[in-house]
């Protein structure tokens, strides 16, 4: 049987849903592998790199996302959400002190575990339009655990939000340096930051750093060099 010229652009137009399987597959595969490097690296690798770890050409992995920050969007938004999330949790304590403690520990515990997290948290270099917002609805949850923590005098003079958010730069210090020698020692030192900020202290000196200093820090940031 010969088949008509119209039958057969309708079939050849049919879409080749094996195929987009494979691609969806195969974006997934990446997804995950971007996820482990970023994890154990941070996020200043090469899309070559993911593509070795994920078994796959680079090709492919450009096909899908054609820059590393497209990753990063991908990958990081949702991480920063849960971090949004744990200050939420954090919240529903009915004890303002235990609730911000709750979250430093947290917050840290998930940075322990993922460097690439750490690196977008705290850089103004990487991700896009999703990384941004995340970022911005994380600073008003901060500043309320501080609010209230203040309000039942649970904080020394003079602590706001930023001194939160300066803390888990050192710890962050703490932890790049020594969690693979010493896995847990930045617990240590993140309950000695805290004692410092309980109420019974004196006023810390001088300001605590506003949105624009805090941004100013996040620009200078860059990530150590780290083994491959």
């Amino acid at each position: 049987m010969v088949m008509q010229p119209r039958r057969m652009a309708r079939l050849s137009s049919m879409p080749d849903r094996p195929l987009r399987r494979d691609a969806e597959r195969n974006r997934q595969r990446v997804l995950a592998a971007a996820r482990e490097v970023f994890a154990a690296r941070g996020v200043d690798v090469t899309l070559d790199d993911i593509a070795h770890h994920a078994g796959v050409g680079v090709g492919t992995v450009y096909r899908r996302f054609p820059s590393r920050e497209l990753l990063v969007e991908a990958l990081f938004a949702e991480r920063l959400e849960r971090l949004v999330a744990l200050a939420a949790e954090a919240r529903a304590d009915p004890d303002p002190w235990a609730a911000l403690v709750r979250f430093a520990e947290l917050s840290a515990a998930d940075m322990a575990a993922d460097r690439g997290l750490r690196d977008v948290v705290f850089s103004r270099v990487h991700g896009r339009e999703h990384v941004e917002r995340a970022r911005a609805r994380l600073e008003p949850e901060i500043d309320d655990l501080v609010a209230r923590a203040h309000a039942a005098g649970a904080l020394r003079p003079g602590v706001a939000g930023g001194d939160l958010v300066m803390l888990q730069f050192m710890v962050a210090a703490v932890l790049e340096y020594s969690e693979n020698a010493a896995p847990g020692l930045w617990r240590r030192y993140l309950a000695v930051a805290l004692d410092g900020l309980r109420s019974g202290c004196e006023r810390l000196p001088g300001a605590s750093p506003d949105a624009n200093i805090l941004t100013r820090v996040a620009q200078e940031w860059r990530p150590p060099r780290r083994p491959a």
